[in-house]
């Protein structure tokens, strides 16, 4: 499986004191950007080539075609297989902390695992006006696909910017062995019943974990083509998978000894041409909105199995009594409900919003005047 790593950061210089209350960045079309630093955390639009990206990892939502991106090994490789062109990539290892100059100032960028999917990163940024933590997608929960979420260094941030995707209490996912063996118990009856058990889940990321859980299975897995090359990425990460093979539906009906096997297919499989050559089949979504009751009449699927990539609830809270930042940012999800239930815990705590907004300078340059 994939291993984690010792993160050997190395203290940041003395900063002069924060004001915690004035928010050092631009939050702009969902993106984190420091306009006097030239960064970009997870921009959705291409950025010019005097900007750095950080790319926190390979989901559609995070990635577009930058000049210069910051990023991790695995997911550099991962974006090769997405984003055809040319860019300047400077790949960091997990917490290795590397200066960067900026037009008004330098900084330096640390890279922590966020346990999300393969590669998947936090942005620790060090500046001479404080020190803020970017999460991006992420999880505490270990997963046999990833690396394990480590945000060691960050402890005590000025500031913290998560994503709050689950951020309502309902939000609470079952443990994962339980998860995995209702799941598995659902293939094994699908076949008894002489249908084809089919797992739906994102191409990137929910795929791969689903082929970690069905290692031990003793079940035959087909794939279906778009997850394939990134399935491949993961198993040349030395990401323990079972064995699969490419998905071809004609083959799975005619061939002798195709029966009895398990598809893993991305969410819109049911409704393209190649599910009518599979004959009777029963599908199942791994999602976390699993957790809704009404989940699975929503997608038209048999089953919903709350199988997440993200931090639920309980971990969200978790995740913040551990770091202590001094100011919270929430986006993304139930951001606004989040922010209140960190509010009432005692922490000084704001949820983002989509519309552009301006905001106070970041200390390397002199202070502009800006409404927020």
């Amino acid at each position: 499986g994939v291993q984690t790593c010792a993160l050997p950061i190395s203290p940041a210089p003395p900063s002069p004191p924060v004001t915690p209350q004035l928010r050092p960045f631009h939050f702009e079309r969902g993106a984190v950007h420091f306009p006097e630093l030239a960064l970009w955390l997870d921009a959705h639009n291409s950025r010019r080539p005097d900007e750095w990206a950080v790319v926190t990892h390979a989901h559609a939502d995070h990635i577009a075609r930058h000049k210069r991106v910051i990023l991790t090994e695995p997911t550099a490789l991962l974006l090769r297989h997405r984003l055809s062109g040319q860019r300047e990539e400077r790949v960091l290892r997990f917490g290795e902390r590397t200066e960067f100059s900026g037009p008004r100032g330098n900084f330096a960028l640390t890279l922590l695992p966020a346990g999300h999917i393969l590669g998947s990163a936090m942005a620790l940024v060090q500046w001479s006006g404080g020190t803020l933590l970017y999460t991006g997608d992420f999880r505490l929960r270990p997963s046999p696909a990833c690396e394990a979420c480590d945000f060691k260094g960050a402890h005590g941030c000025d500031w913290l910017v998560m994503e709050t995707t689950f951020g309502r209490p309902e939000y609470v996912f079952p443990p994962t062995e339980h998860v995995v063996a209702e799941l598995l118990a659902f293939c094994r009856a699908a076949l008894a019943d002489g249908k084809t058990p089919v797992l739906l889940g994102w191409t990137l990321g929910k795929a791969q974990e689903l082929l970690c859980h069905l290692a031990d299975s003793g079940l035959r897995v087909f794939v279906h083509e778009s997850i394939q090359p990134l399935a491949r990425v993961y198993r040349h990460q030395s990401v323990r998978m079972a064995a699969f093979e490419t998905l071809r539906p004609k083959r799975l009906r005619t061939e002798p000894g195709s029966a009895g096997c398990v598809l893993i297919c991305p969410p819109n499989f049911p409704k393209s041409p190649e599910r009518g050559a599979l004959g009777p089949c029963r599908f199942a979504l791994a999602t976390g909105w699993a957790m809704d009751s009404s989940c699975k009449y929503r997608s038209g699927v048999d089953a919903a199995f709350p199988l997440s990539d993200h931090a639920d609830f309980h971990e969200l809270i978790d995740f913040v009594r551990q770091v202590r930042p001094r100011r919270v940012f929430t986006t993304h999800g139930f951001a606004a409900d989040f922010a209140a239930t960190l509010r009432d815990l005692g922490f000084d705590a704001e949820a983002l919003v989509s519309e552009e907004q301006l905001t106070l300078s970041l200390g390397v340059a002199p202070a502009t005047t800006a409404g927020r």
